[in-house]
């Protein structure tokens, strides 16, 4: 092998290992009091996102919420890297006002599964 084809591919993989590394690193980088996501049944009738349609790939924070009662924490990262790279509950949130913006507010929404409508919010728990 030739020393410059040899650099090129030296090079193009420490260049995937460091975008894998990027990847993956933020998930686990945290800091700040938690988030969760909580869920409690209303009987409030009203407009409401059509919770059957969420998926647990899609909505991890929700869909857990309105299983448990209360999802796991999500920690916020230092200077917005890890948002930019992981998931966030506040993402969730931005695709409930998408799918029906009248059944949200900034910090409520309100999921219909299974015949029952919760009001599902994310609360922040000081340490």
């Amino acid at each position: 092998m030739r020393p410059i084809t040899r650099n090129f591919v030296i090079g193009l993989i420490i260049v995937i290992v460091l975008l894998l590394v990027l990847g993956a690193l933020p998930s686990y980088l945290g800091s700040g009091d938690p988030y969760y996501v909580t869920a409690t049944p209303v009987e409030k009738n009203g407009p409401a996102v059509n919770g059957s349609v969420l998926s647990e790939q899609r909505f991890p924070y929700a869909t857990a919420a309105i299983e448990q009662g209360r999802s796991e924490p999500y920690r916020t990262g230092r200077f917005g890297f890890k948002e930019s790279f992981t998931h966030t509950p506040f993402d969730e949130f931005a695709a409930f006002r998408q799918r029906n913006a009248q059944a949200t507010t900034d910090s409520v929404a309100f999921v219909a599964y299974n015949g029952t409508r919760y009001r599902v919010t994310i609360t922040r728990e000081r340490s």
